[in-house]
Parts: C-alpha cells; structure tokens; sequence
C-alpha cells in the first residue's frame, strides 16, 4: 500500500468523522506518517475536499444502490481514486485504481471488489456522465459543477450577478499561493528573498502588501528561517489588515479576536515592538498559540488574556488608540485553504453571525479613545456578515465614522476573500 495515500486518506477521515480542519489534520497525518510526498498528499486531499459533490455526483451513478448506500471508507477511497482519474492528469489510471484497491482491503476489506468494479467503470464512462442541466435547476447545476453548498450560492446571488458569482466559485477552487511576511524586526526585505533563493525556494514579492512575499517550493516550515522568526506564512488581504490599522509607536492597541496571532503579530511588528498590544481570546488555549508565535518572532510587547469579546470591559474604557476586531465569521473568503467550509450548513450557528459580530464591534468601540480607530475585518465574502454590520454600527453609534472599507477577492487580487473597515472616533460636538 502506498503510504502516501494512507496518509491521505486519514487526513479525509478526520475531516469527515472528527471536523477536523484540513490543514491541521493533514500537517498531523504526514508528520506521524512520515509522507516522503508531502506535495501529492496536499494535492490529493485538498483536491478531494474541494470537488466532494462532483465527486459524489460521479460516484452516485456508479454505485448500484447509490452513494446513500456507502459507508464513510469506501465512500472516501472512492473520492480519492476518481479524483486522481478525472483531475490528476500525473497518475496513471493503474496506479489510481490498484491503490484505491490496497487501501480498501486494508480499510473496509468487503468493498475492495466493489472499489476496483466502481473505478474501472468511471474510467469506461468518465466522458459521458453529464452534469445536471443547467435549465433544469441552475443552482443545482453550479452546486455540483463547483462544489459548494447551494446555501452559498443562493447568498451571493441575492448580492452579486450570475457572472459574478461564477467567476467566485471558480477560483475558490484554486490553489492558494503561498505567502509570507517578512519580520521587519529581525531582517530586510531583500536579505529574506536573497536566503530563500539560496536555499532553493523561488520567492517574489508581493502585489498589495510591502512586507509579502510569494514562495513557491517545500519544506520552508522546516529551515532555520522559519525557526528563527525570519517570517510568518500570511495572505496578503490578512497583512493589509495591519496596514489599515496603522499602528504607530508607542500606541496602545487592542485586538479583541487574536488567535491565532498573525494580525496580532504583524502589528507588534509595526509598532517596533514598542507600545502595548492586549491580545484577548475567549479560549485560553488559543492564546498558547499567539504567544509562542510571539516568542519565535522575537516580539515583547503583547500581553493576553482571555475574555469574552461580546462584554465591555470597564477597565478599558476609552484607553486605546486602534482596536482591531477581527470577528469570528463563516470563512467564505478562505476556501481555497479550508475546502471544507464549502459544506458547512446553514444553521442557527450561522444565521446568528451579524448579531454577534455586531455585539463584539459595539462592546470593542468603548475602548477607542477620541480621534482613534477601530477596525472590522472578516474573512468572507457575505454583505451580511460585511456591510451590514457596519452600517447597524454606525447608525447605533454616531461617534464613528466611516474612512474606508475594502473588499479583497481571489478573483481580483489573487487573495483571500477578505473585509475591511477602518472608522475613527469623532471629536465629541
């Protein structure tokens, strides 16, 4: 059996069984599994995350009782060897189908017969299964053809035209790039990119932010250079929150939604380290996280605690000059990274999101001082989780007004999907 389809199919089954997010589970399954291919892997799962329903749909017309039917090893193998014979042009369909086959007898040894009839059959009529038409159900259609929850789709159509939302659901089935910040405390811009290229990595800079740099090859977790704080992997649409934050130094500056701390140590970083940063979580274990980035990076000046966002605290009152709320949100902007938000339901969880948001940007506004701002961001693409909540905080609280806002799109920028909104506190009439 191939191990590094073994490591790959237990990265898809904690997301699948555990909600396990992709990128921590696959980083788990290829240390503890020691994948000499840590690229195919990557491909394999996150390929497989990203087209689950035209993959279901595939498999569905295959299955003799249908994909209701399967149980979660067969169903995942079968993802798994159709992904690599309809998108991963690099796999010989031998390989594709006796693989899926060796995992099988090791993983629910009843179906291994039953795998090997479903593949070769795909492989038989793989140009003749037709998508669902258009006319019939337009939604459907896109549903299965990009590989989204219909849920999102209808959400974005009740905002943006039919070319539009097309254009989204294509490239969040791209690959991210991968980028950096580059720790201005510890290195020039122009050392980092001159070290990475010696050690073999292809590196450019940036399109919107000055501290980005693009990187392409593997392993960059593991040099000297990330171990000594040269750097943190960050989009660029997360760097520019920092930047419209404008942190200067000597400040105090809250960021009321840190974990996991890149925004948080981005603006330390601006700051020289010098001034305060309060950096609060509701999970104190999340803030273990922020503080051993902060320690890697050489950064001295963020203090955590844990509390409640949505609860004002007294002590606070006034005392900062920039406050960051970062707020929780549904990631529609980060799928690229995290496939498996495209299939998240829209529950009551869900719904409720512009009021928490909402709550969290109304208790973290009583903490700027006169002439100070305060920024909203999200990363995703929901007017409602976006605009609306900060038009409902204006029209609530007219000590602030609005600078700008910016919305970030792949299809744009080259980023992730991100939200905006820098407001400053008026001088009282």
């Amino acid at each position: 059996m191939d191990n590094n389809r073994k490591t790959a199919y237990l990265a898809l089954l904690d997301v699948h069984s555990k909600k396990a997010y992709s990128n921590l589970a696959l980083n788990h399954k290829i240390a503890m599994h020691r994948a000499d291919k840590p690229a195919f892997v990557r491909e394999l799962t996150y390929g497989v995350l990203e087209r689950k329903l035209t993959l279901d749909y595939y498999i569905d017309r295959l299955a003799t009782d249908g994909i209701e039917s399967l149980k979660t090893p067969e169903l995942l193998i079968l993802r798994m060897g159709v992904y690599q014979l309809k998108y991963m042009n690099s796999v010989p369909e031998y390989a594709a189908v006796d693989e899926s086959v060796e995992l099988a007898k090791k993983y629910c040894k009843s179906k291994s017969g039953f795998v090997n009839r479903v593949l070769k059959e795909f492989i038989n009529k793989m140009d003749s299964i037709q998508l669902p038409a258009r006319e019939d159900d337009e939604i459907r259609y896109l549903s299965i053809k990009y590989s989204y929850a219909p849920w999102i789709i209808e959400l974005w159509l009740k905002y943006y035209s039919m070319n539009f939302v097309e254009q989204l659901l294509a490239a969040g089935n791209e690959k991210a790039p991968f980028t950096i910040r580059l720790n201005w405390l510890k290195v020039r811009k122009e050392d980092l990119m001159k070290a990475l290229e010696e050690r073999g990595f292809e590196a450019e800079n940036g399109k919107i932010s000055q501290n980005a740099i693009n990187v392409k090859g593997s392993g960059i977790l593991e040099t000297e250079l990330y171990k000594h704080g040269l750097f943190t992997p960050q989009d660029e649409s997360s760097m520019l929150v920092a930047e419209k934050l404008d942190p200067k130094h000597g400040d105090i500056v809250m960021d009321v939604c840190a974990a996991p701390g890149g925004k948080t140590t981005a603006i330390a970083e601006r700051m020289n380290n010098t001034g305060r940063i309060l950096a609060s979580d509701i999970y104190r274990r999340k803030l273990e996280v922020v503080e051993a980035e902060a320690k890697r990076l050489g950064i001295t000046n963020i203090e955590t605690r844990s509390w409640d966002a949505t609860r004002v605290d007294s002590t606070m009152i006034m005392k900062a000059d920039r406050v960051l709320v970062d707020a929780p949100c549904s990631g529609l902007g980060v799928v690229r990274r995290k496939p498996e938000i495209k299939y998240k339901e829209h529950n009551n969880e869900v719904a409720l999101l512009p009021d928490k948001q909402l709550a969290i940007l109304s208790a973290s506004s009583s903490y700027v001082k006169v002439g100070g701002t305060l920024v909203y961001s999200t990363c995703t693409i929901n007017p409602e989780e976006n605009e609306q909540v900060v038009a409902n905080f204006l029209r609530k609280h007219g000590d602030f007004e609005k600078i700008e806002d910016v919305l970030l799109l792949p299809i744009d920028n080259g980023t992730d999907g991100f939200y905006i909104c820098v407001m400053k506190k008026k001088q009282p009439e």
